[in-house]
């Protein structure tokens, strides 16, 4: 009888210390769930992409992959940083809305010092790797994005519906980036590539507006054009900017950067983005807001697959 209690005692001992491991555990694999939230991985997914992009359509002749990765690695680091330095400073707004409240900074799970530090080492890394590794022209143009973004961007959003058109200039920058990591310059092949996403983002973000217009009212970010109209004004400018995408995103076939590939693609995908964002005006509801938002997440990355293709077909010919 007084055996069965001997035998427990060992397993009762090294239980707390099993249980601190494990909280330890979860404690990291939290931490690294939040930076990776921080970071926003989409977003820095859909920016390698575009700088791959724009590097790839200046490498005619060598392509440099060594200097690609670098090049993405660098401007990452620096998108990474914006993100942090933008979720620090728009804590305040994001604890007022649903889709943003929990964020690591919002919900205190990260402190703004911290986070501020980590984006300060981010941009030097990143910066340094870039001046000194690829070159000067894509380094500052990647620092002077991060700036744009994480300060007039940001600043901005409770001022003025303006920000928008703020915000689509560092949205525009990563194929122009990609372009200058290349060795290629400030000309029309590059002025090509950041209007074709110019454009293409308002749309896009409109649609956005409209489904979270609650939330951004609530929290006082001037979002949308108008949140007494029944989003008519919304619509309006969204079908705009998607009527000035169609002769737009043919541009790169027009300089003479692809062919009739990509300026067919070009003119399918252009006009049915214009076709949905004309549903949405017709019909403002959450559900066509969903529709042109989906769409102009098919429409982007099927035009820079038909450049990059018509590219490196018309490249293989000449």
């Amino acid at each position: 009888m007084s055996i069965a209690p001997a035998a427990s005692q060992p397993s009762a001992s090294v239980a707390p210390d099993s249980l601190c491991v494990q909280s330890a555990a979860d404690s990291g694999r939290q931490r690294l769930a939040d930076y990776a939230e921080l970071c926003r991985p989409r977003i820095a997914v859909m920016t390698m992409v575009a700088v791959a992009v724009g590097f790839t359509l200046a490498s005619p002749i060598v392509f440099d992959g060594a200097k690609l990765v670098i090049a993405m690695l660098g401007v990452v680091q620096l998108v990474a940083a914006s993100s942090m330095l933008n979720q620090c400073l728009e804590r305040r707004t994001d604890v007022l809305m649903k889709r943003t409240q929990l964020r690591p900074i919002a919900s205190g799970r990260i402190t703004v010092p911290e986070a501020s530090a980590v984006a300060v080492v981010l941009t030097v890394v990143g910066f340094g790797c870039l001046w000194n590794m690829v070159n000067p022209a894509a380094a500052l143009a990647t620092l002077a994005t991060l700036l744009m973004y994480a300060l007039a961007y940001t600043l901005l959003k409770t001022k003025t519906s303006l920000c928008t058109t703020i915000g689509a200039v560092p949205g525009a920058m990563p194929p122009v980036i990609g372009w200058l990591a290349a060795g290629g310059g400030f000309g029309i092949e590059a002025l090509a590539l950041f209007a074709v996403f110019f454009v293409w983002q308002f749309p896009h973000f409109l649609a956005i507006g409209w489904i979270h217009r609650r939330d951004y009212q609530h929290a006082g970010l001037r979002m949308l054009p108008s949140f007494t109209d029944n989003g008519f004004l919304t619509g309006l400018i969204a079908v705009i900017y998607a009527a000035a995408f169609v002769p737009v995103s043919a541009l790169p076939a027009y300089i003479g950067m692809s062919g009739d590939l990509y300026l067919v693609s070009a003119m399918v995908f252009s006009v049915a983005y214009l076709v949905y964002s004309i549903r949405f005006l017709l019909h403002r509801s959450e559900v066509r807001a969903r529709s042109l938002l989906y769409n102009s997440l098919i429409c982007l990355p099927s035009l820079l697959i038909a450049l990059v293709l018509d590219f490196l077909r018309l490249t293989a010919i000449g």
